[in-house]
């Protein structure tokens, strides 16, 4: 039986998806802002009320530790973006992607995320697959769409698995 990379890619999805499920089934709104360590990148109240994530131009060595706030602002921005190339958009900036701001919000951010990603790919026959692809390696023609939505989720597995790493390690040290 043959399948198609579009359906290949999809079931790969869909398991990943699947995985990151069982950790935001057991998120709890303070573990979005915990701090598993005294380095941590997370996202801050803005004067406009918006939360901004920390960010550096050139990666800092070590690099911080990650809050559960700041990994879902992160697959929110570049989840949204790859989205919007998919779609044909014009991608939102950096700046245009802020972290809802609490987890149940968050949580349900995701999920919306998550139902508009199958529906984009839908529209992708063989040949769109092929084409270059726009991010998140900007117009380079050894890149394809198909490469794209590999990317996305491999990006996804990671941050899924950290999500869940930092679920876990904050669970044990407050006693659930």
């Amino acid at each position: 039986m043959s399948v198609s990379r579009r359906d290949l890619l999809r079931r790969q999805f869909d398991l990943t998806w699947a995985l990151f499920e069982y950790h935001l089934d057991r998120l709890r709104p303070e573990d979005f802002l915990w701090e598993p360590g005294p380095r941590c990148w997370t996202v801050r109240r803005a004067a406009d009320g918006t939360w901004v994530p920390d960010r550096a131009e050139t990666e800092p060595d070590p690099v911080p530790v990650p809050k559960i706030a700041w990994v879902s602002w992160h697959i929110g921005r570049w989840w949204s973006v790859a989205t919007d190339h998919l779609r044909g958009r014009p991608p939102r900036e950096r700046n245009d992607v802020t972290w809802p701001g609490d987890g149940t919000a968050t949580v349900a951010w995701l999920r919306d995320l998550r139902s508009d990603w199958p529906a984009a790919l839908e529209g992708l026959d063989e040949r769109g697959l092929d084409t270059t692809a726009p991010f998140p390696w900007p117009n380079d023609p050894q890149y394809t769409v198909a490469h794209m939505i590999g990317w996305v989720n491999a990006e996804l597995m990671k941050n899924a698995a950290e999500i869940g790493q930092l679920r876990l390690l904050r669970a044990s040290r407050t006693d659930g």
